[in-house]
């Protein structure tokens, strides 16, 4: 059994409530602030404000996103009260307000790009068996350079179709979007003055 700490901590598995002063958007890794919307009192006691209100997170995101993931992982970074003080939160998580792992708000799976690249395919494919088919035995030259550039024309087609296909789907959250940053380990700061 461990015994309570002496001194105000923010124990972990505490929330601390974020608003989203910047937004996201997946297609490229970044760096987002927030800011906290409540004090966090002392874990142990519950009466001195460890993390006042207006108090600025800074968190990373990633862009690796893969189809069907709806959600985009927050580490939130470092913790900067008003008075100037900061707490390094080594990659605390983001999880929603709902305490799941990682923030959805809207997602673009891109199907428009697909539908095009799939109907570009088919019509390439098409036109490739149109031109190999004639000639019979004997194609004629021009027959024979219809049929290799048709071929051509359908392989590129098929490159740029698998390209529009692997396209990853486009996070997005908008700022003023709610969050919370979960304690993951104690947090030992001073009480901050709230008077």
């Amino acid at each position: 059994m461990t015994r309570a700490p002496p001194g105000p901590v923010v124990q972990a598995g505490t929330l601390i409530p974020v608003t989203l002063i910047t937004g996201i958007n997946s297609d490229l890794p970044g760096l987002i602030k927030g800011q906290v919307t409540s004090h966090v009192y002392d874990s142990v006691h519950g009466t001195a404000v460890m993390i006042p209100q207006g108090t600025t997170v800074l968190a990373k995101y990633d862009s690796m996103v893969a189809y069907g993931q709806e959600r985009v992982l927050l580490c939130w970074d470092r913790l900067i009260r008003p008075d100037g003080s900061s707490v390094d939160l080594e990659c605390m998580p983001g999880v929603d307000t709902q305490g799941y792992s990682g923030v959805a708000d809207d997602v673009n799976n891109h199907w428009g790009r697909m539908a095009t690249g799939v109907v570009l395919s088919t019509m390439l494919s098409a036109v490739t068996q149109a031109a190999t088919g004639v000639g019979g035995i004997n194609p004629s030259l021009p027959q024979q350079w219809a049929a290799g550039g048709a071929q051509a024309i359908n392989s590129a087609g098929q490159r740029l179709t698998q390209k529009n296909m692997d396209v990853q789907p486009t996070i997005t959250v908008r700022p003023g979007f709610k969050v919370n940053v979960l304690v993951s380990k104690d947090l030992y700061l001073s009480p901050y003055p709230t008077e």
